[in-house]
């Protein structure tokens, strides 16, 4: 099964930019209500997630009780514990399911690494009960 079947294209994604400041980065996050968001270059390419859990321990660690003060941040300053792994376009099913049981979105990019989208947990689920609800 081809997994761009599966894709929500960018253009309707919420991500940031690795050039973006932690209080732009709580905003986009808290409009869309993600609770963890892909990252991405200039150019596209994609340089990892963002919880709001990184973001919470990240204002905690730098003693930060402001909002204005989150301002002056980078978002690429705040540790992040654990960035969501993405596939390529051509990834097999069985490599997305794997990524999906540690995350809520599997991010994709094409050949040069640039996002192209993500494949969402709750679309596997339900290709895999499809799946299940045909056989019996």
């Amino acid at each position: 099964m081809n997994i761009l079947f599966f894709l929500k294209p960018k253009s309707e994604v919420a991500y940031i930019y690795d050039y973006h400041t932690v209080r732009q980065a709580l905003e986009i996050m808290e409009y869309h209500k993600y609770s963890c968001i892909p990252i991405l270059d200039r150019e596209g390419r994609y340089k990892g997630s963002i919880t709001e859990g990184d973001l919470l321990w990240g204002l905690k660690t730098k003693n930060l009780v402001s909002i204005k003060e989150t301002e002056g941040i980078n978002v690429m300053k705040i540790h992040r514990r654990n960035d969501y792994q993405y596939v390529t376009s051509n990834a097999k099913m069985e490599d997305l399911i794997g990524r999906a049981m540690e995350q809520n979105f599997v991010p994709v990019v094409d050949d040069q690494k640039c996002f192209i989208g993500i494949v969402t947990r709750r679309d596997i689920i339900g290709y895999c009960y499809d799946k299940m609800k045909g056989e019996s």
